[in-house]
């Protein structure tokens, strides 16, 4: 499971930084763009839903969430490289991803 307690940031539960938001788009620390943050949702490429926050408005229902286990402690945030150029953002689609939430992030 991963969460994000400053919307800029999301980590694993486990502590490990694994993305970071840059405006509205989802990068990883390599640069990689994966996807888009909008409205308390993250959403892949094709504008389907990935990930909610407990602010998020809009979007498909809301599935109930295994909290997982408890939060460890944050790895340092590792330093960001050059970023890809950002994806035209499609259509928000009111629908979930068929990607997990690992597949998202090892994209």
């Amino acid at each position: 499971m991963a969460y994000t307690d400053d919307n800029k940031h999301i980590f694993y539960f486990t502590g490990e930084t694994i993305a970071y938001i840059h405006e509205t788009s989802v990068y990883t620390y390599e640069g990689k763009h994966l996807g888009f943050f909008k409205d308390g949702w993250i959403r892949d490429n094709n504008g389907k839903c990935v990930l909610f926050t407990k602010d998020a408005t809009g979007g498909p229902e809301k599935r109930m969430q295994d909290i997982g286990p408890v939060i460890s402690q944050k790895y340092n945030i590792p330093s960001k490289k050059p970023r890809d150029n950002k994806k035209i953002e499609l259509l928000i689609k009111q629908e979930w991803s068929e990607l997990t939430i690992k597949d998202f992030f090892n994209q």
